[in-house]
């Protein structure tokens, strides 16, 4: 087994391989990691991003900003407990910082990074001795699996119903004409991550082990949730198409 040690940065949410994500780093663990990875070659410039269990790090916050009311995070593994694997899930996704940009305010400076989804990995150990946390890691195939094509074309009908019936109950227009991917990998993370599912269903369809599995597990999430939204007169007054970035 070949592994690989990467920076870590553990998140309240799941990416997914292909798919951008937006951070805005303001702890000091996670500036000295893009302090660390500015440095080195632009191709080179990848961390990982694991789920946290819980759903949350010591301290919630506003959309990009700290909570003042609540203990400031202190070491890098801080709000993680004793043993940082315990609060984590085991499998993640390789993150590629296309974008590090600094920005500096009257008392400190943070960091707004761009990054991209690569692939999939298996946690095996995580040390905390650094400035930030760091994780041993096996880089996962990405396998189509038996069948991945026809289940394909299923996913792709259920999304659209399911985007026609989401679009209705939030009173929105549905944009027509876009185009899903053909290759079942790509079309299964990016139903994945679009359908709007809690932090449990969406771990669970990175850690599928292949297309042909994530896209069985989504056609059935997918005629769940279509079924529920269309006996629903309307959503509450919540705009569950948004993705916040996350607040780091």
């Amino acid at each position: 087994m070949t592994s690989v040690r990467l920076p870590l940065f553990p998140l309240n949410s799941v990416l997914f391989p292909g798919l951008v994500l937006p951070l805005n780093v303001f702890e000091a663990r996670y500036r000295a990691m893009m302090r660390d990875l500015s440095a080195v070659p632009e191709d080179d410039r990848r961390f990982a991003v694991i789920t946290i269990r819980d759903g949350r790090e010591v301290a919630p916050t506003a959309q990009g900003m700290p909570d003042a009311t609540l203990p400031a995070a202190d070491g890098p593994a801080a709000g993680f407990g004793d043993d940082p694997m315990q609060a984590f899930h085991t499998v993640g996704c390789v993150a590629d910082a296309a974008t590090i940009r600094e920005k500096s305010s009257d008392d400190d400076t943070g960091y707004e990074v761009l990054a991209t989804g690569t692939t999939r990995f298996r946690l095996l150990s995580v040390d905390a001795s650094g400035p930030y946390l760091t994780a041993e890691l096996e880089e996962l195939a990405d396998d189509d699996g038996e069948g991945a094509g026809a289940l394909a074309s299923g996913v792709v009908r259920a999304f659209r119903t399911y985007q026609k019936r989401l679009a209705w109950a939030n009173e929105r227009t549905l944009s027509s004409g876009q185009d899903l991917p053909a290759d079942p990998s790509v079309l299964s993370y990016l139903v994945a991550a679009a359908a709007v599912l809690d932090v449990p269903a969406k771990q669970q369809l990175l850690e599928a082990p292949d297309a042909a599995t994530r896209l069985t597990q989504e056609l059935t999430l997918l005629r769940q949730e279509s079924a529920l939204l269309g006996k629903l007169p309307s959503l509450p007054a919540v705009d569950l198409t948004r993705q916040p970035t996350h607040p780091n």
